[in-house]
């Protein structure tokens, strides 16, 4: 006779009950996925969005407790926005759109005066609309690319790390899946960087308050490999 051992389920408790999260490009890739981790961990999230249509479904999905869609680059626009929030949040995450791809030699001024905006000047903005509003112990989480170590060619303005969401979809087009095969054959982990292993240091970083001024990259070894980037 063979008895099965009996296999028990370890209940935690949620880290961020009763926490707001806000997440500024939280309707779609890195950024809904951490919005989702977030809720799992008992928080309340508010999402931003350019597209009211895709943020509202995200919104819907999750249970998100509020919603605005807008420019996050339009200082006007920000500026409305933090002064709609509660007077104390928790946490501040800030994802970007997709970086701008191009030679020295072929750069355009106001294309990279925009892309600035969106992944530099944006995290000062965001930071100072902090001040006071996020509390003590609270966090600032910013987005980047992990490949702006090590810059390339047509990388002139800001290098790019892989994550497989839409918005790689959108950018590599037709050589999405050549662009996979090539990681997973190269990377150090055997497969690609999705939204969730983001998502889930985004969300361990909330709860790690002894976690300061950091920086991480979450590129499953792409700075190792050899002919990867």
């Amino acid at each position: 006779m063979t008895t099965t051992p009996a296999v028990f389920a370890i209940k935690r408790e949620p880290e961020l009950p009763g926490q707001t999260v806000v997440v500024i490009g939280g309707s779609s890739g890195i950024g809904l996925e951490t919005a989702r981790q977030a809720r799992a961990e008992g928080a309340d999230v508010i999402l931003t969005g350019r597209d009211p249509e895709r943020l509202q479904r995200a919104a819907a999905d999750l249970g998100a407790v509020r919603t605005a869609a807008f420019d996050a680059t339009d200082p006007a626009a920000l500026d409305r926005f933090f002064q709609g929030l509660p007077e104390q949040i928790d946490h501040v995450m800030v994802t970007g759109p997709g970086p701008y791809y191009a030679p020295l030699a072929d750069l355009d001024r106001d294309r990279a005066h925009r892309d600035f905006d969106a992944h530099l000047w944006l995290a000062v903005a965001v930071a100072q609309h902090a001040i006071g509003r996020v509390r003590p112990g609270g966090t600032l989480l910013f987005m980047g690319g992990t490949g702006g170590r090590r810059p390339g060619i047509g990388l002139a303005l800001i290098s790019a790390g892989f994550v497989d969401t839409p918005l790689s979809a959108s950018l590599l087009g037709e050589d999405l899946d050549k662009r996979r095969d090539q990681l997973r054959a190269a990377l150090p982990i055997g497969r690609v960087v999705g939204p969730a292993d983001v998502a889930a240091l985004a969300v361990h970083l909330m709860t790690n308050t002894a976690v300061t001024g950091a920086t991480y990259d979450v590129d499953g070894g792409q700075q190792l490999a050899p002919g990867s980037g």
